[in-house]
């Protein structure tokens, strides 16, 4: 069973390396116990939302970017090829608007 704990984990932990931070400074920045920071990265907790967004503004790193990763780790696991999923089976936000789209906006907006 995959959890997603352990996946917010791991990316956490990841992106916090990528930057050159410590745990401690990390948690300190974003005003989290060290312990408790330490037990989300490896996934033995679940953070709430709150303490998930102080981290990413801790790791100067969106909270959309974290939780894209997560996903994208999420789809390999489950190997859901996220570029040809059936969306009549699953909802799929994309990722860019189709120039058609774009089009039509920026001229009903010029119109205005």
């Amino acid at each position: 069973m995959v959890l997603v704990r352990q996946e917010i984990g791991e990316v956490l932990r990841d992106v916090r390396l990528q930057k050159g931070r410590t745990l401690r400074q990390v948690a300190s920045r974003a005003s989290v116990a060290l312990g408790y920071l330490s037990e989300v990265e490896r996934g033995q907790k679940e953070a709430s939302s709150e303490i998930l967004a102080s981290v990413a503004d801790a790791l100067d790193t969106p909270i959309s970017i974290i939780m894209r990763e997560v996903g994208d780790r999420l789809a390999v696991i489950e190997g859901v090829d996220i570029t040809s999923v059936d969306i009549n089976s699953v909802t799929v936000v994309p990722d860019t608007l189709p120039d058609e789209l774009v089009a039509e906006f920026d001229a009903d907006f010029a119109m205005h």
